[in-house]
C-alpha cells in the first residue's frame, strides 16, 4: 500500500503547523521547509480546513493554526479522511475477476487494511511533534 502524495503533504502540513504552536503559519513558510509547490501546499491546507484540522485566517497578516489540541487529531482518522480510495486491489472496489468466489486475497487485504489503520488510529499528532525542538530546528521555526 502506497499513501498518496496529498496524505503525505497534509501530514507535513500539520506537522509544521504543530511545530509552530499558536504562532500562524503561511503556506510559503510551509512550502519553503519542504520543498513542496506552493499550489499544492494551497489544496492540502484548503482541504485542511474544510476538514476543520485547521484554522485559516485570510488577509496580509493571515496564515492557518491548528483548529484544535494535537492530541485530539489522530493519524489514523486524518488518513481516511485524505485518501479518496483505500481499495489494495480492484476487486476490493468491487470489480470482477473470474476466481472471486473462489478467492481468499480480498479478504487477507482486507484485514492487512484493517491492521494498518489500527495502528495509526493509535497515535496522534502529538506523537509526530515529540521532537518539538529538533523539528523547529529542521524546519527552520524560530525557537
Amino acid at each position: 500500500m502506497r499513501l498518496t502524495s496529498f496524505t503525505d503533504f497534509s501530514l507535513r502540513v500539520l506537522t509544521y503547523v504543530g511545530a509552530k504552536g499558536d504562532s500562524l503559519s503561511t503556506i510559503d513558510e510551509i512550502s519553503d521547509a519542504y520543498g513542496i509547490s506552493r499550489n499544492h501546499v494551497m489544496k492540502v491546507v484548503f482541504r485542511l480546513g474544510q476538514l476543520h484540522y485547521l484554522e485559516t485566517i485570510r488577509g496580509k497578516t493571515g496564515g492557518m493554526r491548528l483548529s484544535r489540541d494535537p492530541e485530539t487529531i489522530n493519524l489514523g482518522r486524518l488518513v481516511r479522511d485524505m485518501e479518496e480510495n483505500l481499495d489494495l486491489v480492484e476487486c476490493m472496489a468491487g470489480g470482477n475477476c473470474c476466481i472471486e468466489p473462489a478467492c481468499t486475497l480480498k479478504g487477507i487485504l482486507n484485514e492487512s487494511l484493517r491492521a494498518f489503520l489500527a495502528v495509526l488510529d493509535r497515535y496522534t499528532l502529538a506523537d509526530l511533534l515529540r521532537p518539538q525542538k529538533r523539528l523547529k530546528t529542521l524546519l527552520s521555526i524560530p525557537a
